[in-house]
């Protein structure tokens, strides 16, 4: 499958993009030879390959979910530069 150069100006148009004609023959070149690339891909025998989704196999990073205790309100606003019975006080950016 072949890109045409109209077929670029037609895309451009509908992304509300403008291209000089040196960029445009660029991405017309450049299109082509991706799809040509897929051409060839197609043409392997990938019926014994399982299917991924990344190209690096990942395990799951979670941790399980555990209760814990909590900081102690005083201990969390000692290091507050202010508090206010026992809440966080910061200033007002809201008119």
């Amino acid at each position: 499958m072949k890109i045409t150069k109209e077929e670029v100006e037609h895309v451009a148009l509908l992304a509300r993009l403008k291209f000089r004609e040196i960029e445009q023959e660029r991405f017309t070149t450049q299109l082509n030879s991706i799809l040509e690339y897929m051409d060839k891909l197609r043409e392997l025998d990938t019926t014994k390959v399982e299917p991924t989704f990344h190209a690096v196999a990942r395990t799951n990073v979670f941790r399980e979910d555990s209760l814990k205790p909590s900081i102690p309100r005083d201990l969390s606003l000692k290091n507050a530069p202010d508090g206010d019975r026992g809440f966080f006080r910061v200033p007002k950016i809201i008119e």
